[in-house]
């Protein structure tokens, strides 16, 4: 599993989409020629391999939208695929959306798939038993990632900054190993790594996205030109998630299968780590896209995320986000199911 991470991101390139299409309402139930295929990419993480059932089932068939389901095995490569135009929607973190609009590219999030709720942690070495004893510490972990973001969460809750350890920048896998070996006192890691550096002896988890809702959520972004000239097929992507996410639940075997095999474990090893994601149902989504005044919003959660890009130089100055959040199709979808 590869992190996701949004560091690199600052080497954008401008989309230049190739497929042209007439424009319509998302409401409209308009049906995509074939030859229009949508450039989707996914990744491993147990909030997007629905996908994976959805490709199976012909969910997106059902939905008349043609899509070609691109797997990536290094997350990153789908981040700067979306960027450099080679797809038009793509699975990411709200921190990768942010840190590319910050980068000048032109993306929308439309769907909430779901929130990390205990998938990253911060895992301490035996005699650390608070955030406080984190002052004075070596910590490893991917700079840039969701993962730093949580360590700079948890030190800011007991009053800290990163001012105030010994911060170690590691790739995910190497942070790990580096902890495992006794190279560092804590680190910051996302499962599968997590039950890696938890061989540790005598090592345990601080805290976790668990202890900080909506720090970390995850979505289905797309290109703006995308929503501008295809909407009807932005709504179909929409709809389709949430038909396969009702696929699953009638038919938890043949899902959990095929979400499993896609990810290259075990079905016993896939609900472990599934575990700590909540996916997001319709009414999920609609309370996240709404104004609030904590995490659980997703306005509420960008300004912060922008706050640590500039805060730890990642971006020059925050990026504009009046525009990143588009929730007509969610909307329109629950319009319906209300009907």
């Amino acid at each position: 599993m590869k992190t996701r991470q949004f560091l690199s991101l600052f080497s954008v390139f401008l989309l230049s989409l190739v497929i042209t299409v007439s424009c319509a309402n998302p409401q409209q139930t308009a049906t995509s020629s074939k030859t229009e295929t949508i450039q989707m990419g996914f990744s491993v993480w147990p909030g997007w391999l629905p996908w994976q059932v959805a490709q199976e089932e012909k969910l997106f068939d059902a939905n008349k939208v043609n899509v070609n389901l691109k797997w990536f095995d290094g997350y990153l490569d789908s981040i700067n695929a979306l960027n450099a135009g080679q797809l038009s929607a793509n699975t990411q973190t709200l921190n990768d959306t942010i840190s590319s609009v910050a980068a000048g590219s032109d993306q929308v999030i439309v769907l909430v798939n779901d929130n990390s709720t205990g998938n990253d942690k911060i895992i301490v070495r035996e005699g650390i038993n608070s955030i406080a004893d984190l002052k004075g510490k070596k910590i490893a972990a991917e700079e840039g990632t969701v993962d730093h973001f949580l360590l700079l969460l948890g030190l800011k809750k007991a009053g800290l900054t990163q001012a105030d350890i010994t911060f170690q920048p590691l790739e995910t896998g190497a942070a790990s190993a580096a902890f495992v070996a006794g190279q560092v006192d804590a680190v910051g890691v996302f499962a599968p790594f997590t039950s890696k550096a938890l061989e540790r002896a005598g090592s345990k988890e601080l805290f976790s996205s668990k202890d900080f809702p909506g720090a970390i959520p995850d979505h289905l972004t797309v290109s703006r030109k995308l929503i501008n000239e295809r909407p009807q097929d932005v709504q179909a992507l929409v709809n389709t998630w949430f038909d396969t996410l009702a696929f699953i639940r009638t038919n938890p075997d043949k899902a959990y299968a095929a979400m499993a095999k896609r990810a290259g474990v075990t079905v016993d090893e896939y609900k472990k780590y599934e575990a700590g994601t909540k996916i997001f149902t319709i009414e999920d989504n609609l309370k996240a896209f709404s104004p609030g005044n904590d995490m659980t919003s997703l306005g509420y959660a960008a300004q912060e995320i922008s706050k640590f890009l500039v805060e730890a130089k990642l971006a020059k100055q925050a990026p504009n986000l009046t525009q990143i959040f588009d929730d007509q199709f969610i909307k329109a979808y629950a319009a319906k199911q209300n009907s």
